[in-house]
């Protein structure tokens, strides 16, 4: 009799910890409880009242066939001009490629710079998801360590002695997920010089671009064509569930991404794209706007709150709507004292074991994705914790 099994890269794909965290917290809420949700990263906001109204449009008017692979020509316009207004970059509609969420543009990405048995670096911590598309293209990444002091920076000056002759690249993300840190511009540029001379490929993820509080919001579209950049419809836009993205390369990949976006997706959501169309209208960039605004309050009510904890904040958080936490002056198993938390408190956190691998154990995500009663109300809960 056949055994079944699955395909053997099922087994080198991590799952989330925070997804039993999340699990349990829905099956509190379920009985009653009164969870505070501080794990996930998706904000209380919904879209934009006009983006979703268009939407509805789409499906009234019957736009939900198929669209071209790369994307509605409206929409890339859009796109293209959103950059040119906002960021004083030129870059032609022809390089967009509106993907099924920046998840649809990751996993493009992997499968159009990737050999098999090629590795890409990242900094560690960082998006755990980004590794684990790598082994769909039957490639790795390589966690470089990086260090508390530098605000989880990777030494740019040490690039040439992690590089490998299988190394095809270096994937970065400004605003950071789960840092919430913000690159400069300097050291954007840096990383691209010193990727091109290595021979390799530069990948930015800009997802959480527009969420700034401190420093520059840029596009590393402003340092050179031929660095990669992935964007998405979720965060600063609030169309989490639209699942809409893209991703811009460089003109000579274009024929190539068209390629491989015809055969993953045929096309993505019909209706999201629609809709995103007016994301750009200036009514709907005042409101995101705005929310940023309610965002950044948040994040100070969360920052001030963690001081008075003695809960030690390792990395700047200047732009996303994530807090990293050192919690080892109380815990040693961050997973462990994240799923007490949740019991005795409920209060959902994501521990650091889902986005790195050295000194993990010490991490915790905290996402300022509720209102500010609720944060405050969640520091009373872990002061509480803590002192018990």
């Amino acid at each position: 009799m056949k055994k079944h099994r699955l395909a053997a890269r099922v087994g080198q794909i991590a799952p989330f910890q925070v997804m039993a965290i999340l699990a349990r917290a829905k099956a509190l809420a379920s009985q009653g409880e009164d969870v505070i949700h501080l794990e996930i990263g998706e904000p209380d906001f919904v879209a934009v009242e006009d983006v979703a109204n268009a939407g509805v449009l789409a499906i009234q008017q019957g736009k939900t066939g198929y669209t071209s692979a790369t994307g509605l020509p409206e929409l890339k316009s859009a796109i293209s001009d959103y950059y040119q207004s906002r960021y004083q970059v030129s870059v032609a509609p022809e390089r967009i490629i509106v993907t099924p969420g920046a998840s649809g543009a990751l996993l493009l990405m992997a499968s159009l710079m990737v050999n098999p048995g090629e590795e890409v670096m990242m900094p560690d911590p960082c998006y755990p998801c980004n590794r684990h598309f790598l082994i769909q293209a039957g490639a790795s990444a390589k966690l470089i360590e990086t260090k508390v002091e530098q605000g989880f920076e990777m030494d740019l000056g040490a690039l040439s002695e992690h590089w490998q002759d299988n190394t095809s690249g270096l994937w970065l993300a400004s605003p950071s997920n789960p840092t919430g840190a913000v690159l400069s511009k300097q050291y954007v540029t840096e990383a691209w010089q010193k990727v091109s001379e290595l021979g390799g490929h530069l990948l930015v993820d800009e997802i959480y671009q527009g969420l700034v509080y401190e420093g520059e919001d840029f596009s590393a579209l402003s340092i050179a064509d031929d660095i990669f950049v992935i964007n998405s419809f979720s965060k600063y836009f609030a169309m989490t569930g639209w699942r809409l993205g893209w991703l811009v390369v460089p003109e000579w990949a274009i024929e190539g991404a068209t390629k491989l976006a015809q055969n993953l997706f045929i096309s993505a959501p019909s209706v999201s794209q629609y809709a995103a169309v007016h994301a750009f209208s200036p009514e709907v960039l005042a409101e995101c706007e705005r929310r940023r605004q309610t965002l950044d309050a948040r994040r100070m009510v969360l920052l001030q709150g963690l001081e008075a904890l003695g809960l030690p904040v390792v990395a700047p958080a200047h732009g996303a709507f994530y807090v990293y936490v050192d919690v080892s002056a109380i815990t040693q198993d961050a997973m462990a004292w994240c799923l007490a938390l949740l019991e005795s408190e409920k209060v959902a956190l994501t521990p650091g074991a889902d986005f790195g691998i050295k000194n993990a154990h010490k991490y915790v995500r905290f996402a300022y994705t509720c209102d500010q009663d609720r944060l405050q109300e969640a520091l009373v809960r872990i002061a509480r914790f803590i002192k018990n």
